[in-house]
């Protein structure tokens, strides 16, 4: 079966012994919106906050943040499926930075993972994948510390997030953003940070 996903230019791409290979895409609202809106309408997504659009409202979403160069968007593909859906974000101009003191260095990211089918919960699969996406954005972006803010309610999220190595920071109040192009109600969420030295010591 041939790859759809080869012909792109991916951003990152690392082979793992024993898992396989993962290529780290930007998103092509249009031809990736099919495969997103599958997951974000999923009840399991409901804390990704897309539950009821379209798949042409998940494309216009896409298309603004291709726009953007504070916020972007990936697919992640391992061995030609795509597995997750990953964002990064500059936490300064993001509303995080009114929940904390942002440091040089700092990137913000959030992840959904595509569901595991029907082959059900796969071990050590979530760590290694996980693990790619780090090492791109610490090692490949040259960053210093990555921050998350999961829904304190996403237990399975912050739980993922802790065991990968993160440090648990405070639980902080995102406040709402209303404006034309983007709504985002305001959310409890669970600050984690995991630094470079941390993930890759010396």
């Amino acid at each position: 079966m041939s790859d759809p996903y080869l012909s792109r230019t991916p951003v990152h791409e690392q082979v793992i012994d024993g898992f396989g290979t993962v290529r780290v895409l930007p998103v092509d609202p249009d031809a990736d919106a099919g495969v997103i809106h599958g997951w974000v309408s999923e009840e399991r997504a409901a804390f990704w906050g897309m539950n009821g659009l379209t798949p042409g409202q998940v494309a216009d979403v896409y298309a603004h943040m291709a726009g953007l160069d504070t916020h972007h968007a990936f697919l992640v593909v391992k061995d030609g499926e795509p597995v997750a859906l990953f964002q990064t974000y500059e936490p300064g101009a993001d509303r995080v930075s009114e929940c904390y003191d942002v440091e040089p260095g700092d990137i913000g990211v959030h992840l959904l993972l595509a569901p595991s089918g029907t082959a059900g919960p796969r071990h050590g699969w979530t760590a290694a994948l996980t693990g790619a996406l780090v090492a791109y954005v610490l090692l490949g972006l040259d960053r210093r510390r990555i921050v998350v803010d999961p829904d304190v309610r996403n237990v399975k999220a912050v739980g993922r997030f802790l065991r990968q190595g993160f440090t648990a920071g405070p639980e902080v109040l995102l406040p709402e953003i209303d404006l034309p192009e983007v709504h985002l109600p305001e959310k409890k969420a669970q600050l984690a940070f995991l630094r470079r030295e941390v993930a890759f010591p010396e």
